[in-house]
């Protein structure tokens, strides 16, 4: 990927000290190393407010969005690569990162619905999501968690706005593992960031 990409980090999780929270400053470090330029929206940090209220769908309904709104999409119009972190929560994102899509990824700005179909407005944009979960990798491929996922999120979200997905990772059973894993994860995500994102 060019050197003068701008990369996007969305963060979700309510814990400074949880290993989400150690994924986010490998990837932002392994990133900025390198000089890209990476910036980082922590939705928690924010206190970023996921409801999709009446005043927004109003607004969305005469192009008059919430400033707050506004400010995300610049950061998600400007990324040419996103990466997005966050746990697993009953088998999908938490609320806080729903409500973000919810709000962000409006109709005119990450799709548009005419007559003639749906047209793809996020096109030219990759993203990675890197997702923690609490129960075995195991678990998931034989319960076929992981085929839902893929559908209803990489496919039902971020490729129908017309992103290239580059890879949901899956970093497994995190509060069973030892230390030792948890640090070979974070070297083996260095390392795909080495081959894939930059």
């Amino acid at each position: 990927m060019s050197a003068n990409m701008k990369y996007l980090i969305l963060y979700v999780h309510p814990n400074p000290k949880s290993f989400n929270h150690a994924i986010l400053e490998t990837v932002q470090a392994e990133l900025q190393k390198t000089g890209r330029e990476v910036s980082v929206r922590d939705l928690y940090a924010q206190n970023f407010n996921p409801v999709l209220s009446a005043i927004d769908l109003a607004g969305m309904a005469q192009g008059q969005l919430q400033p707050e709104i506004k400010a995300e999409q610049k950061f998600v119009g400007s990324a040419d690569v996103i990466v997005v972190i966050y746990p697993l929560w009953w088998s999908g994102m938490p609320a806080i990162l729903k409500g973000y899509i919810d709000r962000v990824f409006t109709d005119g700005f990450a799709y548009h619905i005419s007559e003639t179909g749906i047209e793809s407005l996020l096109k030219g944009k990759n993203v990675l999501l890197i997702t923690t979960t609490g129960a075995p990798q195991e678990m998931y491929e034989a319960s076929g968690m992981f085929k839902s996922m893929a559908q209803t999120t990489g496919e039902g979200i971020f490729q129908f706005t017309g992103m290239e997905l580059i890879e949901h990772k899956y970093l497994c059973a995190i509060p069973h593992v030892t230390d030792e894993d948890r640090k070979k994860m974070l070297q083996e995500l260095r390392e795909f960031i080495q081959i894939k994102l930059l």
